[in-house]
């Protein structure tokens, strides 16, 4: 970067990074690959982190290296090589140990808080595990209301489990009456697609039901059974496909390792 925007203020990280912007305007402008076909299908780190282990003598001269390098002050390298250890021995407890070391002088030296808390955060969670307790709510009623029809039928599909609807193909439509909404909603390939504005003239199933009774679907307040049977909603058609799709979906949650072997 230039001295003269170096040294102002403005470019400073702190709504940003260079680590974090530069990649995405080579991302947006250029593509994620660099046009190396080593690059195009590399193996993941879980499955490449034994082979470079192996080639590099073992656990006991990676800490070696790694320490010596921590000890120049050559972090990024010390990472680089300590977290491929990490990947192969998991519960190696000095190895992490000390690639918590090495994360935590990383993110010390960090002027963006983003890009601190991401070295800082790893570097806990290697040394005590995932943190424990009550994970964030993101389900409340507020959010449920802004997340329009279309975006939770996507929500759907992206939760859904094709290989349990591996051989089901069928096509349902979905209005709400209160706000004129409806949408025509495929499962076909093993995976949930769907239309908004229009409706299927030959579908398997239409439900009918109010935006704001979907809402409490939405927040697993209540089941469609029960607004079926409280007059709340309408299923015209055959259920049974219905059934398989939502016994099909994956409950997500919001936990997972930043790096291997801190997950209880």
């Amino acid at each position: 970067m230039p001295a003269s925007l170096k040294n102002n203020w403005a470019t400073h990280s702190y709504h940003g990074s260079e680590e974090h912007n530069s990649r995405a305007v080579i991302n947006r402008y250029l593509g994620y690959w660099d046009a190396n076909p080593a690059t195009l299908m590399p193996l993941s780190p879980k499955d490449s982190a034994p082979l470079y282990v192996e080639m590099m003598g073992g656990a006991e001269k990676i800490i070696a290296k790694g320490k010596t390098l921590f000890d120049q002050g050559k972090y990024r390298e010390a990472y680089e090589l300590l977290n491929k250890l990490v990947y192969a021995e998991p519960q190696n407890s000095q190895a992490k140990d000390l690639l918590a070391d090495v994360y935590e002088q990383v993110g010390y030296q960090k002027e963006s808080a983003g890009v601190r808390n991401s070295f800082l955060a790893a570097a806990h969670e290697l040394r005590h595990g995932m943190p424990k307790g009550l994970t964030p709510k993101s389900t409340g009623p507020d959010i449920l209301r802004a997340m329009s029809t279309e975006l939770w039928l996507e929500y759907l599909g992206i939760s859904l489990d094709g290989s349990k609807v591996a051989d089901q193909h069928f096509v349902f439509n979905l209005k709400t009456p209160d706000n004129g909404e409806q949408f025509a909603v495929e499962l076909s390939n093993s995976t949930l697609t769907s239309i908004k504005g229009q409706t299927a003239e030959k579908a398997d199933l239409t439900i009918t039901l109010d935006r704001t009774a979907l809402e409490n679907v939405m927040a697993r307040k209540i089941s469609f059974d029960q607004l079926v049977a409280q007059g709340k909603a309408i299923f015209e058609g055959n259920r049974q496909p219905f059934e398989l799709l939502m016994a099909a979906m994956t409950p997500f949650t919001p936990t997972f390792e930043l790096v291997p072997g801190t997950k209880e």
